[in-house]
């Protein structure tokens, strides 16, 4: 059982979610676009090495060819979605929390946590999927050197006239798949690690810094061991040339399980799990001090 420490309110959680997200996506970027890289890199010829040997390679030939500007690229498309989708996010997980209480003292199992945390999962890919999909095609544009958009504006408006709405939400499915099992993973093992770490007679509300830190780090690590093996499939099928994969996810799975193997599945993993610990410590120190602050402004909303 969790401790239920406060009143649960759907709208601050938005608030408060919406900064999490941006402390978020400042703090692991970085490693996003090495993981994209890693994931997307083509099959080299026969004799030939790999474009990258592994993480620090890919973060290394990146910082030396594009400099800190490199690892930050495609970051303009995650910001401006990332405020509003992880405010839906948290709003997502607070609603979820909300609708399975019969009264406003019920304490939630982390079954239900989890029921609410996928919630949040179906909520956010109307963000998320548009958003990721011309994150990763910039991430790998400029790792290839070939400069086909001139930023995400561009890049919107050429899927858009190329394919119309389909071309921006290509890879939806898929985000479908990755997020709602993660996202109840995340918010599931959030919230069991802070009543852990919570001492007796405590609140959850008052946990100190490195302990949010560490429980966030944890749920970040937690969500994206589920989330890889989607998330490589995802971001192969958003960056492939139009009709390469006719049937979808499906031919993408093949062709990595047939060509490379089911260790095809977890690449990008060093940098998925070096990025997910800071970034998602990074959003949820973001968020419980929005909540702090919005719970002295505003105690009865």
């Amino acid at each position: 059982m969790s401790k239920q420490q406060q009143p649960i309110s759907p709208v601050k959680n938005f608030f408060a979610g919406g900064f999490g997200g941006v402390c978020l996506v400042f703090a692991g970027h970085p490693l996003d676009t090495i993981k994209v890289r890693l994931q997307t890199q083509p099959k080299p010829a026969p004799g030939q090495a790999l474009l990258y040997s592994g993480t620090f390679d890919c973060f290394r030939k990146t910082f030396v060819k594009e400099g800190v500007k490199g690892l930050y690229k495609g970051m303009a498309a995650p910001i401006i979605g990332v405020t509003p989708m992880f405010a839906v996010c948290f709003f997502g997980f607070g609603l979820g929390k909300k609708l399975q209480q019969r009264s406003h003292d019920d304490v939630l199992t982390y079954p239900q946590l989890f029921a609410a945390g996928m919630l949040s999962g179906v909520f956010t890919t109307a963000i998320m999927a548009p958003g990721e999909r011309i994150k990763c095609l910039l991430q790998i544009q400029a790792a290839s050197g070939e400069v086909k958009y001139a930023g995400p504006m561009d890049c919107v408006k050429q899927l858009y006239r190329q394919s119309g709405l389909k071309g921006i939400y290509k890879g939806t499915v898929l985000t479908l798949m990755r997020d709602v099992p993660a996202s109840g993973m995340y918010f599931m093992t959030y919230e069991w690690l802070k009543n852990i770490l919570t001492p007796e007679g405590r609140s959850p509300s008052e946990l100190s810094v490195p302990s949010v830190l560490f429980a966030g780090g944890m749920a970040g690590i937690f969500n994206w061991a589920v989330a890889i093996p989607p998330d490589v499939l995802k971001s192969r099928y958003q960056t492939a040339p139009e009709g390469r994969y006719p049937h979808g996810f499906r031919d993408v799975l093949r062709e990595l399980l047939r060509e490379e193997g089911v260790a095809s599945l977890y690449k990008g993993f060093t940098a998925v799990m070096l990025r997910a610990f800071p970034a998602n410590a990074a959003c949820f120190l973001g968020f419980e001090m929005a909540m702090k602050f919005l719970n002295w402004l505003a105690p009865d909303m």
